[in-house]
């Protein structure tokens, strides 16, 4: 613990002295003896300098005059060591105050080091110094406070022990049921029948409590206002997917386009034009739009919570022209501005809370290992076909809905839409690859999102025509100006 002295003076400026501690009794006695001599010298020599710049009228060098023997001494004789001009001391000048004193201050952060004893003062230096201007204050050092995970990166690691631990019970479960005697399985059958109407009532309590946090937790999305669960907070996401952007970012580094690449530059327009067009979405304005390129041959493209936009280059060559990109890109955007991300990973904690009790009767029931984990994986997949993938699905058909009105609104022709699925149905049939059922994928068919896109276009036709009538109509408007004012000059 460091001590700080603070001599209260008039003046303009604040001084620090920030002293190493002694903390061993006898280094600390033996450096009295020998500083002590070498204070008073010191002594000495500032009041003689003092008395010459009173003489001459200069004071702005002034440090300390009077009585500073006794303060010494006083300072001294009370257990303080004052040890000035030592290779541990450092002294602090700070800014200005207009208050005209000298101040002290317990902090040190907003000092400037100097490596001399000097200060700057427009007062006079005063004639007397009593022990009543000393001001010692302590200060403890802390270390930096650790950030924790953000939630949702905890339960993803957490979620291989929740599974470790419903096996394990489950499957203590089973073995203490076969070790107990035969007349004790029926003493307790029997009390289980008794007693069946408490147990119900305990498995539906249980169930109203979970019926509950969902309702709880519901909450509506921005601009469909479909009711969705949600967990986990903005703030928690937006930690993990700045995490998450790190990784890309170390990935992908050897592989970013420059920023003067062509491609870039019209990445750059599409989306700047996107956000532009639909700036009275909140979400769309409070979000700062980050492009990156990135040399894949890949078709794809994804936007992270935190509005780190990745376009592979391999998209750039799929589609035909800017308004496919258009599109691609504001369904993209409308992953982000709906939280999508949040969403989907809020529902599979929540899947997964409600898995873990009917993995603990998987492994209970099952007289052998091997059948629990047969057991197990048809659960997994089970909730994977019947919750997870229809589930994905829907957010998807949810985006390509928002991503077309971003679209429109941005004066695109979203009738491109639906023409870019049929082009990669096409691409993929020629390609000779197979095609998979829709339920077994996490995105709709190309075939039933063109289809789907289709019946969406009559509803943002207008709106693209209402955003290409007010465009027009304002360029008619300042042609008519142009023209007055030719008129008159």
């Amino acid at each position: 613990m460091n001590i700080i002295c603070g001599l209260k003076l008039p003046g303009r400026s604040c001084i620090f002295f920030r002293l190493a501690p002694l903390t061993k009794q006898g280094k600390y006695n033996k450096l009295y003896g020998a500083y002590t001599g070498r204070c008073q010298i010191q002594v000495s020599s500032i009041r003689d300098r003092c008395r010459r710049l009173d003489s001459s009228g200069n004071n702005r060098n002034c440090f300390l005059t009077g009585s500073l023997t006794d303060y010494c001494r006083n300072f001294l004789g009370k257990g303080q060591r004052c040890l000035l001009n030592v290779p541990k001391t450092e002294v602090w000048k700070n800014a200005p105050h207009g208050s005209g004193r000298f101040c002290f201050q317990s902090s040190l952060l907003q000092g400037e080091k100097v490596t001399s004893f000097q200060i700057s003062s427009a007062g006079l230096c005063p004639s007397h110094f009593s022990a009543q201007n000393i001001q010692i204050a302590s200060f403890f050092h802390t270390s930096s406070s650790l950030q924790a995970a953000p939630v949702p990166l905890f339960w993803i690691i957490v979620k291989p022990a929740q599974k470790l631990f419903a096996i394990i019970l489950g499957r203590s479960i089973r073995n203490w049921w076969k070790a107990l005697p035969p007349n004790k399985r029926e003493l307790f059958k029997e009390s289980a029948r008794r007693n069946k109407w408490k147990i119900l009532l305990g498995i539906s309590s249980l169930g109203v409590l979970f019926v509950m946090f969902y309702f709880t937790h519901l909450e509506e999305t921005p601009i469909t206002g479909r009711a969705r669960l949600l967990v986990f907070g903005k703030e928690h996401f937006r930690q993990l997917s700045q995490m998450e952007y790190d990784m890309w970012m170390e990935e992908f580094k050897n592989k970013m386009l420059p920023e003067t690449d062509a491609r870039y530059q019209v990445v750059k327009s599409v989306v700047g034009h996107l956000s532009e067009s639909n700036k009275d979405v909140p979400q769309v304005s409070a979000l700062d739009w980050v492009i990156h390129v990135v040399d894949e041959p890949g078709v794809n493209a994804f936007v992270l919570p935190n509005g780190q936009v990745f376009v592979f280059t391999g998209l750039l060559n799929a589609v035909s022209d800017i308004h496919q990109l258009s599109f691609i890109l504001g369904h993209e955007i409308a992953h982000a501005v709906l939280q999508h991300a949040a969403e989907k990973a809020s529902l599979v904690h929540f899947l997964d809370f409600l898995s873990l009790i009917f993995l603990t009767m998987i492994w209970a029931i099952c007289p052998r290992d091997s059948l629990a984990v047969v057991g197990q994986w048809i659960q997994s997949k089970l909730q994977e076909f019947m919750f997870d993938r229809p589930y994905s699905r829907t957010l998807e058909a949810e985006a390509d809905k928002v991503g077309l009105q971003f679209a429109a609104k941005a004066c695109v022709d979203v009738r491109a839409s639906s023409v870019f699925w049929q082009q990669m149905e096409l691409a993929e049939a020629i390609q000779g690859q197979p095609k998979l059922p829709e339920w077994l994928s996490t995105h709709p068919s190309h075939e039933n999102r063109a289809e789907h896109l289709d019946r969406l276009i009559p509803e943002d036709l207008p709106l693209c025509l209402e955003q290409f009538g007010l465009y027009t109509r304002r360029t008619e408007y300042a042609s008519q100006m142009i023209t007055l004012l030719n008129g008159r000059l």
